[in-house]
C-alpha cells in the first residue's frame, strides 16, 4: 500500500522523499485493563519503533510511558512511527483523525523548511559580490526573491494560525491532553520555532544582500557616471583640436 502511494505521488509530481509514514495497531473485543497485554511489550515496541532488532528493556519501558488513559480498559500509546491503542469497543475514529491531523501538520512543517533551507542556499549564492555584468540580473532576482519570502511568510503565519484554530475546537480535554502527547512526540514545538528562526535568518541575510546591492549600484552608477565624463570630456578635446585646425587653415 505505502509502495503504491509512492507511486501516484511520484506521478503527480510530488516528493516520495518528504512523506511521513505511520502505523496505528487497534487491540479492541478484549475485557479488563489493556495493561494485561504489556506480556508482548517488546513486540508492542517494536511495533512503535518500526524496528526489527531486540529493543532494551529500559527502552522498552521509555516507549511504553508515553501513555494516555481516559478510562480503566482504554489506552493510547504514542510514539514516532506509530500508535498502539486500546479500546475495547473498537470506537477509535476521533483517535485516528487526531493522528492524521498531527502527521499531515508535521508534514507541512518538513516541506516549509526543507524550501527555506533551498531558499538559504540561494541566499548564500546571491552574497557574491555582483559585478556589472551581473548587477541587472541581479537586481531581478533580488526583487523576486524579496516577494517570495513574503509571501512564504504570510502562508506560514496563515499555517500557524489555522493550527492554534483547529486546536482551540478540540472538544474535551482528554482530546486536548491527546493532542498535546501526540504534539511532543512529533517535536511541533520545535519544527515551529526552527522554521520561524529560518524564516528570520533568511530575511535578515536578504536585507544584508539588498544593503549591499544598493551600495554596488551607487559604485556602479559613480563609475558610469565617470566614464560618460571622460566621453565628454574626450569629445569636447577633439571639437577643440577641430577648432585649432581649422583656425590655423584659414590662416
Amino acid at each position: 500500500m505505502i509502495a503504491g502511494c509512492h507511486k501516484i505521488i511520484k506521478k503527480h509530481g510530488g516528493k516520495a522523499d518528504i512523506a511521513e509514514e505511520y502505523s496505528i495497531a487497534a487491540v479492541s473485543g478484549y475485557s479488563g485493563e489493556p495493561e494485561q497485554f504489556f506480556a508482548k511489550a517488546p513486540l508492542i515496541a517494536s511495533f512503535l519503533k518500526s524496528e526489527k532488532l531486540t529493543l532494551d528493556k529500559k527502552e522498552i519501558e521509555y516507549t511504553l510511558s508515553a501513555q494516555i488513559k481516559y478510562a480503566q480498559n482504554d489506552m493510547v500509546i504514542i510514539d514516532w512511527d506509530g500508535a498502539f491503542v486500546f479500546e475495547p469497543e473498537g470506537q477509535i475514529n476521533s483517535i485516528v483523525e487526531l493522528l492524521e491531523a498531527a502527521n499531515l501538520q508535521l508534514l507541512r512543517y518538513r516541506v516549509l523548511d526543507f524550501d527555506l533551507d533551498k531558499r538559504l542556499q540561494r541566499a548564500l549564492r546571491l552574497t557574491q559580490k555582483p559585478t556589472a555584468k551581473t548587477l541587472i540580473p541581479l537586481n531581478r532576482e533580488l526583487a523576486q526573491s524579496f516577494r517570495e519570502i513574503i509571501k512564504i511568510r504570510a502562508e506560514s503565519i496563515a499555517e500557524f494560525d489555522a493550527l492554534e484554530r483547529e486546536i482551540k475546537l478540540i472538544g474535551d480535554w482528554y482530546s486536548a491532553r491527546l493532542y498535546d502527547l501526540i504534539s511532543k512526540k512529533f517535536h511541533l514545538d520545535g519544527w515551529r520555532n526552527s522554521i520561524k528562526n529560518k524564516q528570520e535568518s533568511l530575511e535578515d541575510v536578504y536585507s544584508i544582500i539588498a544593503e549591499n546591492f544598493s551600495v554596488s549600484r551607487g559604485k556602479f552608477l559613480e563609475f558610469i557616471q565617470m566614464i560618460l565624463w571622460f566621453v565628454l570630456l574626450a569629445g569636447w578635446f577633439v571639437l577643440l583640436a577641430f577648432d585649432i585646425a581649422a583656425s590655423l587653415r584659414s590662416q
